[in-house]
């Protein structure tokens, strides 16, 4: 007998630093009314699956989308927090905007820090460094969890989840900057006998998707 289980990776919806263009990483703020929606308007996508893990990041707008997802559900599912799943910390460049950011520092410099894989902001991660984290403790205490049945969603970070989609594609580091996660857009994976045997991405609703992969197939935005 076969075992399927699904694994859901959902970025939080819009936050008040993202609706002001500020660098936000460990800044723990609250999402907006848009990301409010957002996160509801998500859940209809995943009616169909009953889930029995539930992880996210320590920051309350990623544990908050998590929530609203699970009450529209309707589900009681235990929530497992870890910093593991956090953003990636922007350290001095937190709380400025972006456009700011560029003039101070350089458009060149801070667009070196923004997608370059190894270098970090002053004080802060690097995606690697943001990986080195996030991807242990998914095959940890995540990854097993897909051997028996079970139906897993994570409610985390932009960064974050993309380090685990480089795991779970075998990206190198130059795929996973051409990877683009969107606010509350579904990335749905089965597992078959703990083997990826499907993924789609799934934008909510009358909205375009913000998702991308590197050599994505428009078939598999759904």
């Amino acid at each position: 007998m076969s075992n399927t289980s699904k694994l859901v990776l959902i970025r939080h919806g819009q936050s008040t630093y993202n609706e002001k263009n500020l660098f936000t990483g460990w800044q723990d703020v609250e999402l907006t009314q848009q990301g409010i929606q957002e996160a509801h308007e998500c859940t209809m996508l995943m009616k169909d699956i009953s889930f029995t893990h539930a992880f996210t990041s320590k920051l309350k707008r990623a544990k908050n989308t998590l929530e609203i997802v699970l009450k529209d559900l309707n589900q009681n599912v235990n929530i497992v927090e870890n910093l593991a799943l956090n953003e990636r910390d922007y350290g001095n460049l937190v709380g400025q905007n972006k456009l700011e950011a560029a003039q101070n520092f350089g458009e060149e410099q801070v667009q070196i820090w923004r997608r370059s894989y190894d270098t970090p902001p002053p004080n802060g991660e690097s995606l690697k460094m943001t990986a080195d984290r996030s991807i242990p403790y998914f095959q940890n205490k995540i990854e097993p969890l897909l051997n028996n049945n079970n139906n897993i969603i994570i409610s985390a970070h932009g960064n974050s989840i993309r380090s685990i989609v480089m795991y779970l594609h075998g990206f190198d580091n130059e795929q996973i900057l051409k990877t683009e996660i969107g606010w509350c857009e579904p990335w749905v994976y089965t597992f078959t006998n703990g083997e990826k045997t499907d993924f789609k991405i799934m934008p909510r609703k009358d909205s375009k998707s913000n998702s991308h992969l590197p050599g994505m197939l428009k078939s598999k935005v759904l």
